[in-house]
């Protein structure tokens, strides 16, 4: 028998237009996307937020927000934020206008009635799946499927010959590899001119392994890995 699912936060979002107000609950090792896409684990479809804005995730006990490179940025408590950043009770993340707030307190209530909304957003478990979703640049909202072991990243260019091409002058040729590892993705930097990050984290030849929304700046493209 599998365990419940330790609930720790909710995202709380009242829309100005229709007064309408939308509860997420996440639980301990989730992933929560937020954008204006209905993709999105979190769909705000207001005009000032990109199609992929930002992504929320639990990271060594904590959950962190970060920018996934939108065009109007994200605001915790007013401060626009560049780097991945640690949520605490209370705070307000606004995405330039609309705006969230992030409570670490979630009622019997609250979680019953997020459970009947569909509205719980869980952990994913690695099954060797998964995918990268550019959220910036000349390709953004470009879903690429992992569907190799072995995946090269590079520049696109009329010779290029790796499985992912970005069109990014920023990007090496080729730039970083994926390899799939007993069911985990990892990524490798190929010596390329500008690094690879992993979280704002720079990755080097020995690789890192990715976990569920983990955003991958390569270059200057921003993409944000799904584990499914």
């Amino acid at each position: 028998m599998s365990a419940v699912p330790l609930i720790l936060a909710k995202i709380t979002w009242h829309d100005p237009v229709n007064s309408s107000v939308s509860e997420f609950v996440l639980t301990e090792g989730a992933t929560a996307s937020i954008g204006r896409l209905e993709t999105n684990d979190i769909s705000i479809k207001e005009q000032h937020v990109s199609r992929q804005h930002a992504v929320i995730n639990y990271r060594d006990g904590i959950f962190m927000i970060t920018d996934l490179g939108s065009a109007n940025g994200v605001f915790v408590n007013g401060e626009r934020i560049t780097e991945p950043f640690p949520l605490a009770h209370g705070d307000e993340i606004r995405l330039y206008v609309p705006a969230l707030h992030f409570n670490a307190i979630v009622s019997e209530e609250e979680q019953r009635q997020a459970s009947e909304h569909g509205t719980i957003i869980t952990a994913i478990t690695n099954t060797g799946k998964g995918k990268l979703i550019i959220t910036n640049g000349a390709q953004e909202g470009n879903s690429i499927p992992l569907l190799l072991a072995n995946i090269t990243i590079g520049r696109a260019t009329s010779k290029a010959d790796w499985e992912i091409c970005l069109q990014d002058p920023s990007v090496s040729r080729p730039h970083a590899r994926l390899e799939l590892v007993d069911q985990n993705w990892v990524i490798y930097d190929l010596g390329s001119a500008n690094g690879t990050l992993v979280n704002g984290t720079p990755v080097s030849e020995k690789g890192r392994p990715l976990r569920d929304g983990d955003v991958l700046t390569i270059g200057s493209t921003v993409t944000l890995f799904r584990a499914s």
